[in-house]
């Protein structure tokens, strides 16, 4: 039995089940995510919307051979219905095996902004049980920038703020926007082998940040932004009309200049630049609590009994980063969460 066959069966079984149950017994709506990482965010996205009549289940959507990712998600659970529509020429799939009880939970990646180019993009967009992040992925949330002090203060128990990751990272937007623009304008036309994410993440890395000149890597990024903006101009010299035409679309879809951070690659924000930026914040601040107690007013047995009681009470910087919850207020969490509101208030 094929694996797409079975996921249609578990859909219709799951509707059946519920249907069996006592009428005050709570429904079951199961999540498919793409990997373990993702249980934990999506079950802060739909925990809110748990009552005494229903409740969800995060899971990976295979159990038996540990498939996982995007394509695995929705190959497996829309692929063979949209195929047989359109084979007999009729309209764009609504539900596919998805359904009432059953639900797709994914990372947006670039699908979102491609705004139904691809075919990948529109089997996102257009199915009331597919939800994506709007962000490009669940790293791009971790570091949401208005939260990542308190990603320092519990890291390091230290709540002095030596640095205004808000700030830095609206300007890292603002110098990447233009490059990330074009980015989208030629994944949405097929010419993105000319200039890919993995070169987009190249040129947007910041490298050699320092906590005390946080400028000088932001004039780093903008000077490789404008090089490759140059480069792309000669290019493409007649793409001017279309990449303002992106550019409004884009901005209308919810993209600012000062959050497009939110928007690029998860793992290269993650990893490349914003772990970086932490790490070496953490360590000034490590650094000044250590002194604080090293020159505090005590006998040398409290200053190592304190010491040792700060030093084992610190925290891995990326175990917290990927902890942190801070973008429950965002905008596109909270658009995130109106998705769910709407699906529930219409499979009641």
């Amino acid at each position: 039995m094929s694996s797409r066959l079975k996921d249609n069966i578990n859909s219709r079984y799951f509707e059946a089940a519920n249907a069996l149950k006592s009428k005050h017994a709570r429904r079951r709506i199961v999540a498919y995510v793409e990997a373990y990482d993702d249980i934990y965010f999506w079950r802060t996205v739909l925990s809110p919307f748990e009552d005494d009549t229903r409740y969800f289940e995060v899971m990976l959507p295979s159990k038996i051979n540990l498939t996982r990712g995007k394509k695995s998600v929705l190959m497996n659970f829309l692929e063979e219905r949209e195929e047989g529509k359109k084979e007999r020429g009729e309209g764009r799939e609504e539900s596919g095996p998805l359904g009432r009880d059953m639900i797709a939970c994914v990372d947006a990646d670039y699908d979102y902004l491609l705004h139904g180019a691809t075919s990948q993009s529109r089997r996102v967009l257009q199915s009331p049980y597919v939800f994506h992040t709007y962000v490009y992925a669940i790293e791009n949330y971790q570091c949401y920038a208005p939260s990542l002090h308190d990603v320092c203060v519990s890291v390091t128990l230290n709540d002095h703020r030596i640095f205004d990751f808000r700030a830095y990272f609206s300007e890292f937007s603002e110098a990447v926007f233009p490059l990330f623009i074009w980015s989208i304008m030629l994944y949405r036309n097929g010419n993105y082998p000319r200039f890919s994410i993995t070169d987009f993440n190249r040129i947007t890395d910041p490298g050699g940040f320092n906590v005390q000149q946080p400028e000088v890597s932001l004039l780093r990024v903008r000077h490789k932004v404008n090089s490759k903006i140059h480069e792309l101009q000669r290019l493409f010299p007649d793409a001017k009309d279309e990449y303002l035409a992106v550019k409004d679309d884009v901005k209308r879809l919810g993209v600012t200049p000062q959050t497009t951070y939110l928007y690029i690659q998860g793992h290269h924000l993650f990893d490349t630049v914003v772990a970086p930026i932490l790490s070496k914040v953490c360590n000034l601040l490590r650094q000044e609590r250590q002194n604080e107690i090293y020159h505090a007013s005590a006998h040398k047995t409290q200053k190592r009994n304190e010491m040792s009681c700060y030093e084992n009470s610190l925290q891995d910087v990326k175990v917290m980063l990927k902890k942190n919850t801070g973008y429950i207020l965002s905008d596109p969490f909270r658009r995130l969460q109106d998705d769910i509101r709407r699906y529930l208030d219409v499979s009641l």
